[in-house]
């Protein structure tokens, strides 16, 4: 509590905070701009018919709910720079310059992020848009009309990144991340108002059982995005000079969680082409496209198999992310490289498989939880048979992972503050 305190008694981080806290009203006032001609309440049927717009509406930072300017929020970015992470494996000078040139070399690779964003942003409003006029949500638009949205939306997104880095820069948290959980927040009333209409004598059962199962599936959840395998690492004792260096130990910690988010957007893209795809076949032959349209939706309204299928893409993906991210004949050269080996394991190759045996066992449970926590909202609301009564374990996997490097990064700023008192 008293950190908590502190950070409001220091004033050049009392300014970080009211900076945030303003930019993420902007984007809130951004986010209830709706574009010309929507439909709220065939808007509200369609989204809450669909599990995977509502995954999207997440990440829009809740600006899909009315459609507004903000309707994709971060998303293209998002996108963006999962793309960009893909090509690294592809292009040996994309790698060097995200793995190897140092913040420099970082910076230039966000900015080639950001470019790549804007022609992203651009087609999936396009996709968008003349998806939500397939189903009726929206307002058929005139050419013009069309094309004035495309630029809206496309422009609303570009300032929701730009809202999210004067964020960061406050180092009092992730921007992106902080716009995502101010949309999940600003969804609260809502859902608490649906529950308490709801309610009934007859239901408090049900109401008490949802309360256990949530504060179970957050702990539950907590323990994902920190668990971690550490691996004990020794380093061999070196004489250069009159000094010694070395011979000391630490460890590298293996997150269970090594993908983070990226699976369930991955699965999400996924399940979302087909959809995209049957909007380009209609421009060709509308006959065709209605006809697939027809039977994407009957196959994605089937909730067991929709359920199944998200659940395997997101182990699958989970397990092709982490493989991007950790590379474990890499991590073995620099380990030899400074002189580290793991305790009990030859340096080199046999070091190369013991991290990919540890990196397979990890995987599996984080990928089999994260398929779960994907999964969750389908399998409750089968079960209390309610729309009021569900959880949804990828917002609060968000929440989580938010709240706590916030509080990490406020921590450091409050430790550095008070070193600097000191002096």
């Amino acid at each position: 509590m008293n950190r908590f305190l502190d950070l409001f008694r220091i004033k050049e981080l009392r300014n970080k905070v009211l900076i945030v806290l303003g930019l993420l009203v902007a984007f809130r006032i951004l986010a209830a701009i709706p574009i010309p001609g929507v439909d709220p309440a065939r808007l509200a049927q369609f989204l809450n018919s669909s599990q995977l717009f509502g995954f999207l509406n997440l990440f829009s930072g809740g600006g899909l709910t009315n459609l507004s300017l903000a309707m994709l929020g971060v998303g293209p970015y998002i996108t963006a720079t999962i793309i960009m992470q893909l090509l690294t494996i592809i292009f040996p000078r994309m790698k060097q310059l995200y793995y190897e040139e140092g913040a420099r070399g970082q910076a230039k690779f966000n900015q080639y992020s950001r470019l790549l964003t804007v022609p992203l942003a651009f087609l999936q409003a396009y996709g968008f848009l003349n998806l939500l006029v397939a189903q009726g949500a929206l307002s058929r638009p005139s050419t013009l009309g069309l094309i004035t949205n495309i630029l809206a939306v496309t422009a609303g997104s570009m300032l929701a990144l730009w809202f999210g880095e004067l964020i960061s820069e406050q180092k009092v948290g992730n921007g992106i991340s902080l716009i995502i959980l101010a949309g999940i927040v600003s969804r609260l009333p809502t859902d608490l108002k649906v529950l308490v209409a709801t309610y009934t004598p007859a239901m408090l059962p049900a109401y008490i059982g949802f309360a256990i199962l949530a504060v179970a599936i957050t702990a539950a959840v907590v323990f994902l995005n920190e668990g971690e395998r550490k691996i004990p690492i020794a380093y061999a004792r070196r004489i250069r000079g009159n000094k010694m260096y070395g011979g000391s130990s630490s460890y590298l910690p293996l997150k269970v969680n090594q993908a983070g988010m990226i699976p369930l957007i991955f699965a999400v893209s996924v399940l979302l082409f087909p959809q995209f795809f049957a909007q380009l076949v209609a421009v060709i032959s509308p006959g065709v496209g209605l006809k697939l349209q027809q039977a994407i939706s009957t196959f994605l309204a089937n909730q067991f198999f929709y359920g199944a299928l998200y659940f395997v893409l997101v182990v699958a993906f989970t397990f092709f992310y982490s493989a991007i991210t950790f590379n474990p004949e890499e991590v073995s050269k620099n380990l030899q490289r400074s002189g580290g080996f793991v305790t009990g394991i030859r340096p080199g190759e046999a070091t190369a498989t013991f991290f990919k045996r540890l990196l397979s066992r990890v995987n599996l449970s984080g990928a089999v939880f994260l398929g779960l926590i994907a999964v969750l909202p389908i399998a409750i609301q089968k079960a209390t048979g309610s729309q009021a009564l569900q959880i949804s374990g990828t917002a609060l996997l968000i929440v989580v992972a938010v709240v706590l490097e916030t509080m990490r990064q406020v921590d450091s700023q409050l430790t550095i503050r008070g070193y600097e008192s000191l002096e």
